[in-house]
């Protein structure tokens, strides 16, 4: 048996032999034979998760290393005119250092946005650690800038409403549109000048900023969500020829019900309960659900099928919503309304009472939903108040609701994470105007329909393992060590504990939150569980679901407003020959040998997406609270950085921004380990879960900005005054018992996230 080799090896190894670091390469330098190399896929795995080596194209790199040729991205020039660069490539180290553009006599000028190929050298200056020598422009992409058009003598200016630019834009008279002042505009930078402020033309005018409809659509041209369909993908929706019963199975007697929101936009999954009368089960349950058959609808190449994969998933935003399909497909044809026969992907599941399953079988059918309910709704009626719509289908809901109380049996068995976080709805008026910031309630409705799909997602993920049909799985790995760490020392500063020294399990957390709940320290606990979690995505591997506490899942349940649920479709259609051969709808060539790339691209666009609906949320509660200036609100302290404090206001959930200046009338010692400001006269010490009162000082609804003065802390009215000169450091308060354990909290060493 060959020695397989240790972490310090393998790091030497790939620092040695830059161009040699792929997994083969490693296994082959050490003689790694083939039955050994999944221990070894193991360990560079786990070197991954430590943060010792980066993934790129299937290559490894030591940690803050960066590759000798990459990819880069030129930036806008610093106040010194001199030109950087980002790597653009997946897996290179973002904390590498800066990379400055060394250019030559004959190289031709670049521009910001253009990507190049370049030769890097590790120099380690002080103000950069990388130098960057063109080997070639790849092409251009030129940087845009939204922002607020201010018009002046020659040309005018573009203040970005990004809340985290602050360098204007020069716009010459030849390049503004006609843009008029005060408008809402999108600029390209242009030009090549280093000295000064940047310089843009104008490229779209989006009108008044301070428009109903305007909020959203900043966010879709800030993070460039596509809104506007080809015309070959709408002239394919319009002309979707009519489904036929071959191949489909006849679900149309079956009493499948829609449960949504009740603004829902689309409707793609049904569900139905009936008690097992098979033997082998007893109290046990027959679950059906049945999802949208989109794959009908949007065939592998399409130009429907390029346009969704580009999208990735629909956006919500609470004005609208910028679909993944065209609305013929979205809602209507592949849209489940009642009493209308439609397509549909089914899974029939035989659940035990334990809420195990032990069967599945999936086909593809017709079916004929027998009500298109809401939860509220369905819970009503549950709870004794039936309206019309479900006092007749009250029977079927019944099973349903005792089908549930078996699948949470089985949940309570496996642990999945269980975290408390509420979630807000902006409610709108018809003018677009913020009426009210509500927190969801949780209904019991909810997670019946939560627990049906996620039981379904398994079904999809075994299946196609079962038939060796390759699929993209919804992957959400373990947190890395160092996260874990930084967690147990905000939970010991705390006063709880979570186990270490063994396998981390979501019951273990769950165990830290249970400890936490209903203390001053619960919200903390929480939000410090969640970012101690990495990121979900898509990918052909598996490596299970640790928030679910899951081996095997894939997405199958929302086919018309997620791309990997199509995906997923298309598997289970070509791997049990569900499909028409004259008409493929299955998973192509194509999709097969580009799972790895539509699974990045997918995972990208589910990022860009919340981001862009997280971004619209802050300048809808900044306009909510425009009118309130000066008012004083309650909240914690959600983050602390040198130059202030964040907090999450409890009234509504928005996030503000103590600056710094505003922070006492003294001195503050920012402690990043920490993450606390400590006041250099009185002592005073700052940190994350906190209580304040602070007063909303400014409100800017454009960048969804809000800026706060700290009123008081932890029911304590700041200090008045700096101190006397010649008095030194004041002694820090007498402390109760109540602030020792916040003074231990305090002093709990976290490392940056």
């Amino acid at each position: 048996m060959s020695q397989i080799p240790s972490k310090e090896q393998i790091r030497q190894w790939i620092t040695d032999n830059p161009g040699l670091s792929s997994k083969r390469d490693i296994a082959k330098a050490f003689g790694v034979k083939s039955d050994e190399r999944s221990e070894l896929k193991r360990v560079l795995r786990e070197m991954e998760a430590e943060g010792d080596l980066a993934k790129r194209a299937r290559r490894f790199l030591p940690k803050g290393e960066l590759p000798p040729v990459a990819l880069l991205k030129v930036l806008p020039p610093d106040a010194a005119g001199d030109l950087f660069a980002e790597a653009m490539e997946e897996g290179v180290d973002p904390d590498a250092g800066r990379i400055l553009i060394i250019a030559k006599k004959d190289d031709p000028t670049l521009g910001v946005g253009d990507r190049i190929l370049a030769r890097l050298a590790k120099v380690d200056l002080d103000d950069y650690v990388w130098e960057a020598r063109l080997i070639r422009r790849i092409g251009s992409n030129p940087l845009k800038v939204l922002g607020v058009f201010r018009k002046g003598s020659e040309g005018g200016r573009i203040v970005p409403i990004d809340k985290g630019q602050d360098k204007e834009w020069r716009v010459l008279p030849d390049g503004d549109m006609g843009a008029k002042d005060g408008e809402l505009v999108e600029g390209e930078a242009v030009g090549n000048r280093r000295m000064g402020l940047p310089q843009a033309k104008i490229v779209a005018r989006l009108g008044d900023p301070a428009g109903p409809r305007a909020v959203s659509l900043i966010a879709i041209h800030q993070h460039g969500i596509p809104d506007q369909f080809p015309d070959k993908a709408v002239e394919e929706a319009d002309n979707a020829p009519p489904f036929t019963m071959a191949h489909r199975e006849d679900l149309r007697d079956l009493d499948l019900v829609t449960i949504d929101p009740q603004d829902a936009r689309d409707r793609d999954d049904a569900v139905l309960a009936l008690v097992d009368d098979e033997p082998g089960n007893p109290d046990g349950f027959v679950l059906w659900v049945a999802i949208a058959d989109v794959a009908n609808y949007v065939r592998p190449g399409s130009a429907l099928d390029r346009e969704a994969r580009r999208r990735g998933n629909s956006t919500y935003f609470p004005d609208r919503v910028v679909p993944m399909l065209p609305d013929t497909l979205s809602g209507d044809l592949c849209s489940l309304h009642e009493h209308v026969d439609r397509p549909c992907m089914a899974v029939r599941m035989r659940i035990n009472s334990s809420g195990q399953k032990i069967a599945h079988r999936f086909t593809r059918g017709v079916m004929r939903s027998k009500g298109s309910l809401e939860y509220g709704q369905v819970q009503r009626a549950i709870d004794g108040q039936p309206d019309a719509a479900t006092g007749a289908l009250l029977p079927q809901l019944k099973v349903l609701y005792a089908c549930y109380d078996a699948l949470k049996r089985g949940r309570a068995l496996r642990q999945p994470l269980d975290l408390d976080l509420p979630e807000r709805q902006i409610v709108l008026s018809d003018e677009g105007k913020v009426l009210s910031v509500d927190f969801k309630d949780r209904l019991d409705a909810h997670k019946l329909i939560e627990e049906c799909m996620v039981m379904a997602n398994v079904a999809a993920a075994e299946e196609l393992q079962r038939v060796k049909q390759p699929l993209l799985y919804r992957v959400h790995e373990e947190p890395s060590p160092d996260k874990l760490e930084s967690l147990r020392e905000v939970a010991e500063g705390s006063g709880f504990t979570l186990a270490k020294g063994q396998v981390l399990k979501t019951s273990h957390l769950n165990q830290l939150l249970k400890q936490a709940e209903g203390s001053e320290f619960d919200e903390l606990i929480n939000i410090s569980t969640l970012r101690s979690m990495t990121q979900a995505y898509y990918a052909p591997e598996n490596f299970g679901h640790f928030g679910l506490a899951l081996k095997n899942y894939a997405h199958f349940t929302s086919p018309i407003r997620r791309y990997a649920d199509l995906i997923v479709h298309r598997a289970l259609i070509r791997g049990l020959g569900l499909g028409p051969k004259d008409t493929p709808d299955g998973l192509s060539d194509f999709d097969m040998e580009n799972l790895a790339e539509t699974g990045k691209l997918i995972s990208d666009a589910e990022r860009r997406s919340m981001a862009a609906e997280r971004d619209t949320v802050d300048r809808y509660l900044a306009a909510y609270l425009s009118d309130r200036v000066g008012a004083v609100f309650t909240g914690r302290v959600a983050g602390v950085q040198r130059f202030g404090l964040f907090v999450k206001l409890d009234e509504t959930g928005a996030d503000g921004l103590v600056p710094i200046r505003e922070v006492g009338r003294e001195f503050f010692h920012f402690d990043p380990d920490s993450q606390t400001l400590m006041g250099a006269d009185t002592g005073l010490t700052i940190g994350i879960g906190q209580k304040v009162k602070v007063r909303l000082a400014e409100a800017v609804p454009v960048t969804g900005g809000l800026i706060l003065e700290l009123v008081e802390l932890e029911d304590r009215a700041l200090p008045s005054g700096r101190a006397a000169k010649g008095r030194g450091r004041a002694p820090k308060r007498a402390l109760g018992k109540a602030r020792a354990a916040e003074a231990a909290k305090r002093r709990v060493v976290r490392r940056r996230k």
